[in-house]
Formats: structure tokens, sequence, C-alpha cells
């Protein structure tokens, strides 16, 4: 990990919340000219501390209301399983989210799609032909009470 400085941190604290923030305003706001500022950030992102700007939207208002928290075990396991698995999920556009867990299951993906029934047709049409799907455990999420993108920094 690269040497962070609370600078580096106020910058980072200041980028993560207000992504659309001009380089001159956070510079203000941490106590640097345009310039130092501006090389601190790009430093970050080619370090690969910042990855990149994203734009929030409200899955509920454009239709995706329904949150699926889905737990795989695989039928075997093996270096080349685990990679064909994590593959096919980059693939499936309705899973939003796929960790490696440890404990009685081997991931948790998260799946977003508009209702009950496309998430029916998900796991018909795409979840269970996932390469090597043992179990699947589907836990529908009833109220997102947080969901965050901001790190405790």
């Amino acid at each position: 990990m690269p040497n962070l400085d609370e600078i580096d941190l106020n910058i980072l604290r200041i980028v993560q919340s207000e992504p659309d923030i001009n380089i001159a305003d956070i510079g203000e706001k941490v106590g640097l000219s345009h310039t130092p500022c501006w090389r601190r950030i790009k430093k970050m992102e080619e370090s690969g501390v910042i990855v990149g700007k994203i734009c929030l939207i409200d899955a509920e208002k454009i239709g995706f209301d329904v949150s699926i928290f889905v737990f795989v075990r695989l039928a075997t396991h093996s270096a080349e399983v685990l990679t064909e698995f994590e593959e096919a999920t980059l693939l499936i556009p309705q899973i939003l989210q796929c960790y490696t867990m440890s404990g009685e299951f081997d991931y948790l993906l998260r799946v977003v799609v508009p209702s009950v029934r496309d998430y029916e047709k998900a796991v018909k049409g795409t979840l269970l032909k996932l390469p090597h799907v043992g179990i699947m455990n589907s836990h529908f999420a009833l109220n997102e009470i947080k969901n965050s993108t901001c790190l405790p920094i």
C-alpha cells in the first residue's frame, strides 16, 4: 500500500463522497493549491488507490426492486473450477457482486432483478447453468437499510 498521509486521506474522503468536485475545490478543502492537489490525485490513480469514478443509480426507481443474496456451493473444487465459475459470473449483468467465502458456501452473489418472476427466470436460465454449481441458497432482501460505497477512512 502506498504511503498515504493525512492530506491524501482527506482527499480520498472528499472524492468518494463528492465524485464530481473539481480539483480546485478539493485543494481548498485540504489546504493545497491546484497543482499539488492534482499531483496527489494523479499519483493515487496511478498506484491504483483511486480506481475510478461512478454514478450511483437508485435501482428501485428504475424498476429493479428485488435484491437477492445467493449463497453458492460448488459441486467440485479445483483451481480450474473456481476460475471457470468466477469468469462465468462476470458475464451475467444481474450479478452485481461476487465474493469468495469461507465457511459452508463457496461464493456469495448479489443479484438484482425487477421482480421475483424475473429472478425465477434468471435461476433457471443462467444461475443454475453456471459451471459446477452444486447448491444455491437464495435470500431475498426485504428492505435496504444501508448501502454505502464510502470506505471508513
